[in-house]
């Protein structure tokens, strides 16, 4: 067992890191009103740099496998549609218009898609053909993508697990039993696909992807039939690229409830 003052030690030293952790505000509320603070131990300037590194590395192993935007007519829909999300995004945040966004496909069975960190897109072939999306499901997807960039959740799920790891450090180095770490690239591979995302997580980018999705002039209740879609595909459970969380049940009506209020937001667009 550690002496008191090793115990004291290590709370001081966890104290300072609690207290290192910047409290922001990722993004404004938009229509869907999603306005949770955030706790931050790393910049965004770090992330996105190390996301930006990963994003071509993935790129360019699909590119030597002759698997990287394969066809061209699918590849120019999926731009095109984000084409319509991307200029949505400064509703929520205003200095994503500056981000170096970049938009591929990967020719893969995989049920999957992904947006790292500063707008790093990709779209696995397979979610597509494999379940018949519409233009308006593909902007559901992408948009609850992209809204996990613009909460800079992979910032948020790496700075909690530097925080554990540092406090498990220290106290392992207390204790006299060692530490270990993880490099910021290996840690924004994880989150991008390993890690699950949260409860909390799945449900902003669902809310502000309905709205991304309504002010491109994309249907927002394309959602709930993609995620009904989704369900069915994986035996009534989420594909990769989703958590387990919330239920499918929950999910759909949380949905369906959000993409009624976006509604006025779809038709407005439509008559531009």
């Amino acid at each position: 067992m550690p002496s008191v003052s090793c115990r004291v030690l290590l709370a001081a030293v966890t104290a300072l890191i609690v207290a290192a952790c910047a409290t922001v505000k990722t993004t404004q509320s938009g229509a869907v009103g999603v306005d949770r603070s955030q706790s931050m131990l790393v910049s965004s300037r770090e992330v996105n740099q190390s996301a930006e590194k990963q994003y071509a590395q993935v790129t360019g192993q699909a590119r030597q496998k002759g698997v990287l935007n394969r066809d061209p007519a699918q590849t120019e829909r999926v731009r095109a549609i984000a084409n319509r999300l991307i200029p949505q995004t400064v509703v929520f945040r205003p200095d994503a218009s500056g981000w170096r966004w970049e938009v591929n496909v990967i020719a893969s069975n995989e049920l999957n898609a992904w947006c790292m960190p500063g707008g790093k897109i990709a779209v696995y072939s397979g979610l597509i053909d494999k379940l018949k999306l519409s233009d308006d499901e593909i902007a559901a997807i992408m948009g609850h993508e992209i809204a996990h960039a613009l909460r800079e959740h992979a910032r948020e799920r790496i700075s909690q697990q530097m925080a554990t790891s540092a406090v498990i450090g220290i106290g392992a180095a207390v204790l006299g039993v060692g530490s270990a770490g993880a490099d910021l690239g290996n840690l924004v591979a994880q989150v991008t696909f390993t890690l699950p995302n949260s409860r909390t997580h799945e449900m902003e980018a669902d809310r502000i992807g309905v709205e991304l999705a309504a002010r491109a002039g994309y249907d927002p209740r394309a959602a709930v039939s993609v995620w009904q879609k989704m369900a069915k595909a994986s035996d009534g459970g989420p594909p990769q690229f989703l958590s387990t969380h919330p239920s499918p049940e929950n999910r759909i009506k949380d949905l369906e409830v959000y993409a009624q209020r976006v509604m006025p937001l779809y038709e407005a667009a439509r008559k531009k």
